[in-house]
């Protein structure tokens, strides 16, 4: 870890144990210039899934990786379950499990060895670990390849067993970066399931994605940043209301002008074409023209994908979250 951080010193619990999560103030600078981090305040609330949301650079791998003790920030604090990321380290770990983004498992190991090592070095019973990696196969969909090293397992199938490890633990805190990547429709379901089952267990996740069906399925309540600020957050339904529009209108056109679509609302550039956010009437005006000049539209209710690009619009080229060592 990086030494001489500025640091605001905090108590290590602010006596509402139904915050397991409370970041204050967080800042992360690599170098002179890049600021990933500036200022973020979140709280994360006990049984609940948090949803982080945001475009490659935003800094949401930066902020997992200074809650789960893995990266000194530069200022603020974080604590989980009452007990400071930097200061009481050793505490937070035995509370907390991860699945990183960039994680892989060891190809020479099978999915019953990964989680019966993962759990016996957490201090746990070797009997339980045993019985606790069968049950987790079981709901995971694994069980049928127990035995088979991972080196043989297709990339989602690694990915599940990296997912299987973590929630096997039981740990109070569960942080999830971008879970479902490389996982099939039916198996992303599956780790949504499993996600549920946890959270109604008392424990709480921290979840990030790109997904926003997910985010949307799976958060009780859900933060967007950019730019290492955080620019929306609340439940689902609360930032969809941000738009001040109940329907999107999306048409496919490559014309540049957007001031004809803005007299019928918001017009945000998005991809190969234009969505417009407006009410229903004015989307069906909207539509009927778009119709009549053979272009290819469509119109559905708004949701929080729209709130993303209203709020973080297109990303730049090049803009990549620094990976800088600790």
């Amino acid at each position: 870890m990086e030494r001489g951080s500025k640091l605001v010193a905090v108590n290590d619990f602010s006596g509402d144990d139904s915050v397991v999560l409370k970041v204050s103030n967080l800042q992360k600078t690599y170098g002179r210039k890049t600021r990933a981090l500036d200022g973020i305040d979140l709280e994360v609330k006990r049984g609940t899934v948090f949803g982080l949301l945001g475009p490659n650079g935003a800094g949401k791998t930066t902020l997992v990786r200074i809650v789960s003790t893995q990266l000194l920030p530069s200022g603020g604090s974080a604590t989980i379950a009452g007990y400071d990321v930097v200061r009481q380290p050793k505490a937070v770990r035995r509370r907390i499990a991860i699945v990183p983004q960039e994680g892989r498992p060891l190809l020479l190991q099978t999915p019953y060895e990964h989680i019966v090592t993962y759990l016996v070095s957490r201090g746990l019973d070797y009997k339980e670990a045993r019985a606790r990696a069968e049950s987790t196969l079981d709901s995971l969909k694994l069980y049928q390849y127990k035995n088979t090293i991972c080196g043989n397992l297709s990339g989602g199938l690694r990915q599940r067993v990296l997912i299987a490890m973590a929630i096997s633990s039981e740990a109070e805190f569960l942080v999830l970066d971008e879970p479902t990547i490389g996982l099939d429709p039916v198996a992303r379901v599956d780790v949504w399931n499993l996600v549920r089952r946890y959270v109604a267990g008392g424990k709480t996740i921290l979840l990030t994605t790109h997904y926003m069906d997910e985010a949307e399925e799976l958060s009780d309540s859900l933060a967007i940043i950019n730019r290492g600020r955080v620019v929306a957050k609340g439940t689902p339904s609360e930032i969809r209301r941000m738009l001040n529009a109940t329907h999107t209108v999306i048409i496919k056109t490559s014309q540049s002008d957007l001031s004809e679509f803005e007299r019928f609302g918001r017009a945000l550039r998005a991809g190969t074409g234009v969505r417009v956010l407006t009410d229903q009437q004015r989307a069906s005006e909207l539509a009927t023209l778009c119709m009549r000049r053979n272009m290819e539209v469509s119109i559905r209710p708004s949701s929080l994908e729209d709130v993303f690009i209203s709020e973080v619009g297109e990303v730049e080229e090049g803009e990549v979250e620094p990976h800088t060592a600790n």
